[in-house]
C-alpha cells in the first residue's frame, strides 16, 4: 500500500466529511434502515478510484464508523461491525482499476460503472448477510434470503444508478487533478 501523503489524508478527510453531509440528504428511507441519499457513496468511491483499494477501504471504513457514531442502528456488536465499517469499507474496492503508479484518467466509462458496481455490490453482500443473520424475523413466512435481498436492493439499486451516472459525468474533469 502506498504511503499516505498529506494530500491523500486531506482529500480523504474532505471526502469522508462530504459523504457524511450527503448521507443526511435522504430521498427515500427504508423502514428498518438503509436509504437512497444524494449520492453519499460517491466521494468515497471517487477517493478509491483516485488512490486505490487500500486507501479507499480505510476511508470507507472511517465513514462507516462515523455513520455508526452519528446514529447507526445497532442490534449487536457483530452486526454493527458488519453493517458499518465493513459494509462501507468495501466501497474501497472501487479502486480496483486504479493504478497509483500511473495517471488514472484513462479509465473508460465501462471501468467507472464496473468500479461502482463492484463497490456497491460488495456493500450489498454485507447488508444481505446481516439481514439474514440478524433480522430474519422481519421476513415472516418469506425466505429470509429473498426478503433480505429485496430489501437491500430497494435502496442500493437507486444508489448505484445515482452513483454510476454522476461518477461517469465527473470522472474525466476530476481525474485531471494531480495526486
Amino acid at each position: 500500500m502506498k504511503k499516505w501523503s498529506t494530500k491523500m489524508l486531506v482529500e480523504a478527510g474532505i471526502m469522508i466529511a462530504l459523504s457524511i453531509v450527503l448521507s443526511r440528504i435522504k430521498i427515500y428511507e427504508a423502514p428498518q434502515g438503509g436509504s437512497v441519499t444524494a449520492g453519499s457513496m460517491i466521494p468515497i468511491i471517487l477517493f478509491a478510484m483516485r488512490w486505490g483499494v487500500g486507501p479507499g477501504v480505510v476511508a470507507g471504513a472511517t465513514f462507516g464508523v462515523l455513520k455508526l457514531m452519528l446514529g447507526g442502528w445497532v442490534f449487536s456488536p457483530i452486526q454493527a461491525i458488519l453493517e458499518y465499517p465493513i459494509a462501507f469499507g468495501v466501497l474501497g474496492l472501487a479502486g480496483i482499476f486504479s493504478n497509483s503508479n500511473k495517471n488514472t484518467n484513462d479509465m473508460n466509462y465501462f471501468q467507472i460503472v464496473l468500479s461502482v458496481f463492484l463497490a456497491i455490490g460488495a456493500r450489498f453482500i454485507c447488508h444481505l448477510l446481516a439481514g439474514v443473520i440478524f433480522f430474519s424475523e422481519y421476513a415472516g413466512a418469506k425466505n429470509p434470503w429473498f426478503y433480505s435481498a429485496g430489501y437491500q436492493l430497494s435502496y442500493l439499486v437507486p444508489e448505484f444508478i445515482i452513483s454510476a451516472i454522476i461518477l461517469s459525468l465527473i470522472w474525466k474533469p476530476l481525474s485531471k487533478i494531480s495526486k
